[in-house]
């Protein structure tokens, strides 16, 4: 066998020659063993110190490549001694964007935002994520059967009397204001009042005394609504009963407070809020002479309006009153104060009158007045008391702008009467602008009579300046 394959190698050199490369001697294949050993990532190395510089490179390139996908753009790569380079079109991205980043760095899902953006500290889920009722778990080991059947209320304490007092006197002074008496009843009901339902009335007539009379009428409509709602008509009475024995303490502020109790009392008993034989079941029982004159007051005034509805036992105050005696009452001020001269004491009358939308006629009426009267006494009194009431806020820009044009308008008609009526308007409007009581728009309106000239016989036809 071995001489035929002699035999064969010898008849074929070219192909022996490529079978014998083929094929590797003991040396050869030691050589090439310690070539592949000294070779790492395609580079020869000479020695131990080279292999380990080697394997630093090679650890640094695969921690590069693993960085690589997660700093994508930060354009930093390795120089072949292993330092770090910044490639020239890296864009720097910043550290506090990637920690603020919501999306996932797992490198799984679609880059979503964590648990659908609802993800962070403190936060109870995405924005506008409505949440059930929590159904009560029977199998809970705290479970109890009477939370089932629990109703949660809030309780309100009752007031004491320092409170009650605290409470419901801005609520009844406020009303004095508003005169709302369904807004009084709501903010009521609120209350927890218990035993000091009856103080209610009591506490609204009390501050009614010291005041106006048309306070006193909003008063009594006050008790009249809220009876059945609020209060009831034994809460009335009992309050009645405590502003009977307190009437001694009540005359000390107000001197005609039995009369005014008694004049309550009648109303109340007309408006059905108590019963009838209120007044004829303290006959023979009253030893206080105050609470006698009420109670007498009250029977009077009974049998007086008797089948009729006492709506103006208080009177018709503010605007109610008819025009022609709002009229009357402001001239009547006007001549009181150029008697006296007491401003503060003219001011405190139109306060009283309580119609401040009616300012204008009293406007009107002071200069006419002025117009109308001989010397400067009243041109200066009337002068003096505007510009007070300017300053103190009484009377608006509005009323003073149409008082004055009032007399502007009318001023044809007064000058009939007072011939020199244009040229004192004239003044007068002057003297107020000069006093800041009317702007110059205003003083520019005052209206003038034109000045004519005449020419007399024989005068060579020289012009006279004269003026009416």
């Amino acid at each position: 066998m071995a001489t035929e394959c002699e035999a064969w190698l010898n008849a074929n050199p070219v192909e022996a020659e490529a079978l014998r490369d083929s094929f590797l001697s003991g040396d050869d294949e030691k050589v090439v063993s310690t070539k592949i050993d000294n070779e790492i990532n395609g580079n020869w190395i000479a020695s131990t110190s080279t292999l380990h510089e080697a394997r630093v490179k090679a650890k640094a390139k695969r921690r590069l490549r693993k960085n690589s996908s997660r700093d994508s753009g930060r354009g930093d790569s390795l120089s072949d001694n292993g330092e770090s380079v910044r490639g020239p079109q890296a864009t720097p991205t910043s550290p506090k964007s990637k920690l603020l980043d919501r999306k996932s760095r797992s490198g799984k899902g679609r880059g979503l935002p964590k648990k659908g953006g609802a993800g962070g500290k403190g936060v109870w889920g995405p924005p506008g994520e409505v949440y059930d009722l929590e159904e009560v778990d029977v199998k809970d080991p705290n479970y109890d059967d009477d939370q089932e059947s629990c109703v949660y209320e809030t309780v309100v304490l009752p007031l004491d009397e320092g409170d009650f007092e605290k409470t419901v006197t801005p609520i009844v002074q406020e009303y004095f204001e508003h005169g709302d008496t369904n807004e009084v009843a709501e903010l009521l009901s609120e209350l927890n009042l218990g035993d000091m339902k009856s103080g209610v009335p009591m506490l609204a007539v009390a501050l009614a005394l010291e005041a106006k009379a048309s306070h006193r009428e909003l008063t009594s409509r006050l008790l009249t609504d809220l009876c059945g709602r609020v209060l009831s008509p034994d809460d009335v009475e009992k309050s009645f009963d405590k502003l009977l024995r307190d009437l001694p303490d009540l005359v000390l502020d107000t001197p005609g407070a039995p009369q005014l109790v008694g004049q309550f009392i009648a109303r109340a008993v007309r408006d059905q809020i108590l019963s009838r034989n209120y007044i004829e079941s303290y006959k023979g029982k009253v030893d206080c002479e105050h609470a006698r004159a009420a109670l007498d007051r009250a029977a009077v005034l009974l049998k007086m309006r008797a089948g009729m509805r006492m709506d103006s036992v208080w009177g018709a105050g503010g605007g109610q009153r008819p025009v022609k005696q709002l009229i009357r009452e402001v001239n009547l001020l006007l001549k009181e104060y150029l008697l006296s001269g007491e401003v503060v004491e003219a001011e405190r009358c139109l306060k009283e009158l309580e119609v401040p939308h009616f300012h204008h006629e009293f406007v009107y009426e002071a200069i006419v007045m002025v117009l109308e009267s001989k010397g400067e006494t009243a041109f200066k009194m009337v002068l003096q008391l505007l510009k007070f009431l300017w300053e103190s806020s009484v009377i608006t820009v509005d009323q003073m702008r149409r008082g004055f044009q009032r007399v502007y308008s009318e001023i044809p008609e007064i000058n009939i009467d007072v011939p020199r009526a244009y040229s004192l308007l004239e003044q007068f409007v002057e003297q107020s602008f000069s006093a800041g009581v009317i702007d110059k728009k205003l003083r520019d309106l005052c209206p003038c009579r034109g000045r004519k000239r005449f020419v007399s016989e024989g005068d060579g036809g020289r012009l006279k300046l004269e003026s009416y």
